[in-house]
């Protein structure tokens, strides 16, 4: 790339600046080394090599050379390390060659190593020695800011604040003026200053955020500070001035009114009072209170988000009592800086105006809950109590009570509100009732109201003591006298103290029964030594009482039988003998037995039956079934010319025969062949009238034949019997000599109809039958 004059300059810089170094190198390694040093002095003539980057030219270029004092005609140099033989040659004079153009700010130096050897024998001749090719840097980098920068400032902030710091950087030689940075602001400089670190500070200590509230101001960033030219790049800086509460609230208005509903319920927002602040939300921060005090004990003011002023009910509200309110709210701010910048007529207090507005109201109740109590033997209609409620309206209209619940042992007078009981009570099932009661207007809206109403049944001694512990009692055989057999205690329903005496009804010359003080007692022995087979059962009458007012006994006999016990007097295995109930295992065992015979008698009856139909089926299927068919005849046929569509011989078959004939509408009748079908008994003789006694018959052999299969169908026979007045109306059982009709006119009708003149024809059979 080209230069420019300040890049001329810097490179002349640099390479004074690189002989000095190298002045100042070789100083110091003569300095180190001292007299030893001189008697080897090293033959190379060279350390460090400097070469411009991007040098303007013909590649290759010249960077340096490499002397020795022992090079001559028959040595060459050779180089090592980065670069070589791509961007570093060297020739045989020891001139090093760049092939490449050279960029600082990829790779600002390079370390080789530099040998010289015999051009024959490739034998080193001087020991290899280190040395490095440094990149001069010229100024063709430009400032860049990573990023638009965005910074904030609370309004009022003294002067110097900083804000933000701005920063950019350049890839040149930060060692030289290439790669330093400057900053200026292009604009806002009445306001905001920059330093040569890019911190950017306020100059002023006004700055208001409700005359402005963001700054956007261009930073500009320039290299080679000691000159006017040089590269440079410009940013966008945002500053934002942050609120704080400088500003005063104030009511929007000096007046407000409301109204609202008597019946509301506490918390109803009455309405807003709204609030203006110039500042932000955040510092928004009013707080208000209300006089006189009838005011501020019907209502409260808080605040909304928007830092509004909301009236709200504390209590329930009365038309009748106060019809309105005149109220006076006041603000204030606590943290707010002062002096305040508005300043002005405020509305730091406003009047505000409730109108109450009437509603028909449901009756009122004196309390929301009542709470008696009444003995558990408080005869019925008992009084329980008495309930209030008045209409809080104007009208005072009249109150009528009621319970809804018909379980409730309970009943209430509808126009005093007095209780009563419908029946006796009982603690001990159950200790309290709850129940409503309704209040309703006897006006034509008929509001209602309801009040919860809780009855105590107060505790009576009405129950006896009841032994515990007093079942399955046992006395060992060898127990000796004084001997505790057993501890049995008591328990009561009712309330008072779990404490009880216990005593004996009737004296008993084995047992006594001794109190423990502690709603115990012990039944001890009084003479030992029993009958280890004694089968008699001892009976005590033991008497239990309690504490309660009236005091309350009850007697319970307890049971004490014989137990052979072992030496250790261990009643576990303790069991009267003629106490033993239930089945005994061979009466078990005998029972399962009978259900095991029973179950087999009955697969064995299954597995018969199931046998023979098997085998029935099996015969049926193997010689064919055997059936008998009744055909029906209720076609019309195919007219005149068709002759063979029916077979009429099949119908007239059981009259020629001298079976019965079947007539029109009878089904057919299939059975299964049996294996030992029973003789039929013989058919009667049937005429043409003795249809009836065909089927009858056909049934008498079917209700016979008990080994057969029942029939598979048997349909419904449509047959007009012998007492029919009609007689049968089927042509096929009427001869031509009974019939009063003359067919002969058919023969005129042509030859088409000649088929049907011959089927009813006269032809001299005295059947009648056409064929």
């Amino acid at each position: 790339m080209g230069r420019s004059a300040e890049g001329q300059m810097a490179v002349l810089l640099m390479w004074m600046w690189a002989f000095t170094l190298s002045v100042a190198t070789a100083t110091a390694e003569r300095t180190a080394t001292g007299p030893a040093r001189l008697r080897h002095k090293r033959e190379w003539l060279w350390k460090s090599l400097y070469v411009e980057e991007e040098k303007a030219g013909s590649l290759p270029f010249y960077v340096g050379k490499l002397n020795s004092t022992k090079a001559n005609k028959n040595t060459k140099f050779v180089i090592e390390g980065d670069g070589v033989n791509t961007i570093f040659r060297v020739d045989e004079h020891g001139d090093i060659l760049a092939y490449e153009k050279l960029d600082r700010e990829e790779k600002s130096s390079y370390t080789l190593t530099a040998s010289l050897v015999d051009i024959h024998t490739n034998r080193p001749i001087e020991d290899k020695d280190v040395f490095t090719i440094r990149i001069l840097d010229i100024n063709d980098n430009s400032p860049q800011f990573p990023k638009n920068y965005t910074g904030s400032i609370a309004e009022r902030s003294p002067k110097g604040t900083e804000v933000l710091k701005v920063t950019a950087t350049d890839a040149d030689d930060p060692t030289t003026s290439n790669g330093q940075v400057i900053y200026q602001l292009l604009n806002g400089t009445d306001l905001f200053s920059i330093n040569g670190m890019g911190s950017i500070t306020t100059k002023v200590n006004n700055l208001d955020r409700e005359k402005q509230s963001t700054y956007r101001i261009m930073v500009h960033a320039k290299d080679m500070p000691t000159v006017s030219v040089g590269n440079s790049a410009t940013t966008m800086v945002t500053i934002n001035v942050g609120d704080i509460n400088d500003n005063m609230a104030s009511f929007k208005q000096g007046a407000f009114s409301f109204h609202v509903r008597e019946n509301e319920k506490p918390a109803f927002k009455v309405g807003v009072m709204e609030v203006e602040d110039q500042d932000e939300v955040q510092n928004k921060d009013p707080s208000f209170t209300m006089k006189p005090e009838a005011c501020s004990r019907m209502f409260q003011v808080e605040q909304n988000p928007r830092r509004d002023a909301v009236l709200t009910l504390k209590e329930g509200l009365d038309f009748e009592q106060t019809a309105k309110y005149t109220c006076e709210v006041q603000m204030r701010e606590d943290g707010l800086v002062s002096p305040p910048d508005n300043s002005g007529r405020l509305n730091a207090r406003a009047t505000v105006v409730i109108d109450v507005l009437d509603v028909d109201e449901p009756p009122l109740f004196t309390q929301r809950v009542y709470n008696f109590s009444l003995r558990e033997d408080a005869a019925p209609n008992s009084k329980v109590g008495q309930v209030s409620a008045r209409d809080p309206d104007a009208a005072r209209l009249r109150v009528r009570y009621s319970i809804d619940d018909p379980n409730c042992p309970v009943r209430i007078d509808a126009n005093s509100g007095d209780m009563y009981t419908n029946k006796m009570l009982d603690r001990e099932l159950v200790p309290l009732h709850t129940f409503h009661v309704t209040a309703a207007e006897t006006g034509s809206q008929g509001l209602k109201s309801y009040a919860t109403v809780n009855l105590v049944v107060v505790d009576v001694n009405d129950n006896a003591p009841e032994l515990t512990n007093a079942t399955n009692v046992y006395v060992c055989h060898n127990e000796a006298a004084g001997m505790v057999v057993r501890t049995i205690g008591a328990v009561d329903k009712d309330e008072h103290a779990q404490e009880f005496y216990f005593s004996l009804a009737k004296e008993s010359a084995n047992f006594s029964l001794i109190n423990n003080g502690n709603g115990t007692a012990s039944i001890v022995v009084k003479q030992g030594n029993f009958e280890a087979d004694d089968a008699r059962e001892y009976l005590l009458e033991v008497v239990a009482r309690d504490v309660g007012e009236p005091s309350r006994s009850s007697t319970t006999t307890v049971a004490i039988r014989t137990c052979r016990c072992g030496p250790d007097m261990s009643k576990e295995a303790c069991t009267a003998p003629y106490v033993q109930t239930g089945v005994s295992i061979h009466a078990l065992i005998a029972i399962l037995l009978c259900i095991l015979t029973i179950l087999v008698i009955v697969i064995l009856i299954v597995l018969r039956r199931r046998y023979r139909k098997e085998t029935m089926v099996a015969l049926g299927k193997s010689t064919g079934e055997m059936h008998e068919q009744l055909v029906t005849y209720d076609e019309e046929g195919g007219g005149e010319m068709d002759t063979n569509g029916y077979d009429v011989s099949v119908l007239t078959s059981a009259r020629n025969e001298g079976g019965p004939r079947q007539a029109p509408g009878l089904y057919a009748v299939v059975k299964k062949p049996s294996l030992t079908p029973a003789p039929p008994p013989p058919p009667p003789v049937a005429g043409r009238a003795d249809m009836g006694l065909m089927i009858e018959a056909k049934k008498g052999e079917a209700d016979h034949d008990r080994d057969g299969i029942p029939y598979d169908t048997l349909h419904i026979y449509g047959y007009e019997g012998p007492e029919s007045l009609a007689d049968s109306l089927s042509s096929l059982g009427t001869s031509s000599q009974d019939s009063s009709l003359d067919y002969d006119f058919l023969q005129d009708w042509g030859p088409r109809f000649k088929t049907l003149a011959e089927l009813y024809g006269v032809d001299g059979s005295e059947d009648g039958y056409p064929y």
